[in-house]
């Protein structure tokens, strides 16, 4: 970081606490004792002072308990406060819920502000403390808008902090209930193009800015990395993994841990819960159908190479990942020792969660279920939407395998096979009736309220749970991070066509036709912009990995990528590459957020790239060589879709004879 840039986010934060201050007469920094006191901060509950030092009161009874005593262990402090709780509380701590959003329609949560009414009654009467975000809105406005849900939560009565969860919001691509969009957040490739650059050194740092970018708006969980293997290329959730390499995506998985977690030595007060996901084998999707999905809740091994969707996570657990999601497949006909795996979803899985997961990889941290698995799957869950009406995302269920068990055998089924927590439910009335019933033990609930609770102790939240707005706009998308994300986009692009060694351009400000292309960046850039081929020197066209809907009367099939891989007869992107390239030199870029088949592209093109998310101004740089293409394919290209039929998809780099092999990626001569 600069000289300058520092010494702005000083005076900012200088200019925050006086402001906070002003406002929040209940905020206290001690200078007694400055190596050992840490800021507290505090809105409806009182400070008491012992042997010179400040604490929170959390409880209101005007006793230090050992709960809030900051200088013992977090381990202590945990327990002490576990002996404090009524079951519905501890209920409560198995819930990770949603932050209600202000907006109407959509998915649940959105908005650019929150619904303090109804939050109120999920965290004040539900006990609930962990909760997803999907605010989209300007850094600092989503910084007080935390605020004030952890002001909620310190008035209930043991004042525990909540701990604030996000999908990624650092990225290109923006699919509701998997990413965010970046809403001034720096943004940079998708972690196949990280992938592509390969450089865990990297990753280490854009973990470490996104972290930063994290804490200062109050989120303290992010539901990342996929540790998930692109294995089969249809899938539609590949963009988000590290291809379909084991080697490669542990490297990848391991630094993007460390970065975000600040160190491979567990959590402390600076890092960030990440949440690998999701144990394992999700990527090895029958047909390429996301397990989302009832029609997609499979996922199968004919090539027996389930231990290979394992190898990513073990990068994970070796910097000390503080949490785990497993997916959401059904492992289909699995034998294990010639002895069947239960058929039901990841979070149900007692030999996936306890035997492997625990047991064989020793992970002793949280495990937080996938998003609805404990939800009913009524017909339209099964079935789709009834003709003439649109999906909708209300009622959505993933609880694949356990549909005929109520709900309270559904919470004890999935705790008693190892989830801690529950994404995606406020229900923990069900907990308690299911510890009513016998089906769970208060033994049980506690191991798990434990690990959420000693969590939120390493993270200092219960010292001060709030962060300022005013640093919140100086740290999020500072020009720095936004220099640093777009720098790696250049660098993730693939050069996978450059006849004749069109590329870098050796003549600049030609006259060039664009589709897909801002006119207004191709002229920063010192192009001169034209409407029509005839009068063109140059065409640059952007184009996407193909995809087909199949499935447009379910949420997710709705906006998910599913389906065939390869440019039909008559696709408008095709038809474009065709007109230009019967014209002028035509460079065009794809969006890989699949292993796109560019069989019919490949002739037309006189170069060609493949991108994971760029913009157009990097884009442009790297054309006129003003930057260089460092990337190299995460996964292997298809030369057909009867090629990727007859391929495996628990195993990599599998399809007969592919366009381009997994690595591939030429650079500028």
């Amino acid at each position: 970081m600069t000289t300058k840039f520092a010494m702005a986010i000083s005076l900012a934060l200088l200019a925050a606490c006086s402001n906070q201050q002003d406002a929040d007469t209940r905020v206290a920094v001690t200078t007694a004792a400055p190596q050992a006191q840490p800021v507290l901060a505090s809105r409806s509950k009182s400070l008491i002072t012992v042997d010179g030092l400040q604490f929170r009161d959390l409880n209101n009874n005007q006793t230090l308990d050992a709960y809030e005593d900051w200088r013992l262990p977090a381990q202590q402090r945990a327990e002490q406060l576990l002996a404090l709780m009524t079951v519905e509380e501890k209920a409560g701590m198995l819930m990770h819920g949603t932050a209600p959003g202000n907006a109407t329609g959509g998915v649940s949560g959105s908005g650019d502000g929150y619904d303090l009414a109804r939050a109120s009654v999920i965290i004040r009467q539900n006990h609930v403390n962990s909760m997803i975000t999907r605010l989209a809105t300007v850094p600092a406005q989503m910084a007080k808008a935390g605020n004030d849900l952890q002001e909620i939560a310190e008035a209930a009565r043991l004042g525990i902090p909540l701990t604030l969860s996000t999908d990624p919001r650092n990225h290109f691509q923006f699919t509701a209930g998997a990413s965010v969009s970046p809403s001034g957040f720096s943004q940079w490739p998708e972690m196949l193009g990280l992938a592509g650059i390969g450089d865990a050194g990297l990753v280490r740092h854009f973990g470490d800015v996104a972290r930063q970018e994290y804490r200062a708006v109050g989120i303290h969980m992010g539901l990342s990395p996929q540790g998930d293997l692109a294995t089969e290329p249809r899938w539609t959730r590949v963009t988000a993994t590290f291809g379909e390499d084991a080697a490669l995506a542990r490297r990848m998985v391991q630094a993007y841990v460390e970065g975000f977690q600040h160190g491979a030595s567990g959590l402390h007060t600076d890092s960030v819960i990440m949440v690998v996901k999701h144990f394992a084998g999700y990527g090895a999707a029958k047909d390429g159908l996301d397990s989302h999905n009832y029609y997609g809740r499979f996922a199968t091994f004919p090539g027996n190479n389930f231990e290979y969707h394992i190898e990513p996570f073990r990068g994970a657990f070796a910097a000390r990942v503080a949490a785990v999601m497993p997916t959401y497949s059904i492992f289909e006909n699995l034998q294990v020792n010639g002895a069947p795996v239960e058929q039901v979803g990841g979070g149900y899985n007692h030999w996936l969660l306890t035997d492997i997961l625990r047991g064989r990889e020793h992970f002793d941290g949280l495990v937080l279920s996938d998003w609805a698995i404990t939800q009913d799957c009524n017909d339209v869950c099964r079935d789709g939407a009834p003709t003439g009406q649109s999906p909708s995302f209300a009622g959505i269920s993933t609880g694949w395998g356990v549909q005929e068990l109520s709900k309270p055998e559904r919470f004890a089924k999935g705790i008693n096979a190892g989830v801690d927590q529950f994404g995606g439910t406020e229900e923990s009335t069900y907990v308690v009736e299911a510890i009513k019933l016998g089906l769970l033990t208060q033994a049980r609930v506690d191991q798990s309220v434990l690990r959420v609770l000693l969590q939120k102790f390493q993270l200092g939240l219960f010292e001060n749970p709030y962060v300022d707005p005013v640093a919140a706009a100086a740290v999020v998308g500072n020009p720095e991070f936004l220099q640093q994300g777009e720098a790696a986009q250049r660098r993730s692009l693939v050069l996978l066509e450059n006849r004749n060694n069109l590329l870098p351009l050796a003549v600049h400000g030609q006259k060039v036709f664009l589709q897909g292309v801002s006119a207004a960046a191709a002229g920063k850039a010192g192009f001169t912009v034209v409407d029509s081929l005839q009068d063109a020197e140059l065409a640059i066209i952007r184009a996407e990995t193909p995809h087909q809907l199949l499935h447009p009367d379910y949420p997710f099939g709705a906006i998910q990528h599913e389906g065939d891989l390869d440019f039909k007869e008559g696709d408008a992107s095709l038809l474009a590459m065709r007109a230009a390239a019967a014209q002028v030199p035509t460079i065009v870029t794809v969006m890989l957020d699949r292993p796109a088949i560019l069989t019919n592209v490949k002739p037309l093109v006189t170069a060609m790239f493949g991108d994971f998310g760029i913009s157009d101004a990097a884009l442009l740089d790297v054309i006129a060589g003003n930057a260089r293409p460092e990337g190299s394919l995460p996964f292997e290209l298809p030369s057909s879709m009867e090629a990727v039929r007859k391929q495996l998809p628990d195993l990599p780099y599998d399809s007969p004879d592919p366009l381009y092999k997994f690595g591939f990626g030429l650079r500028y001569p």
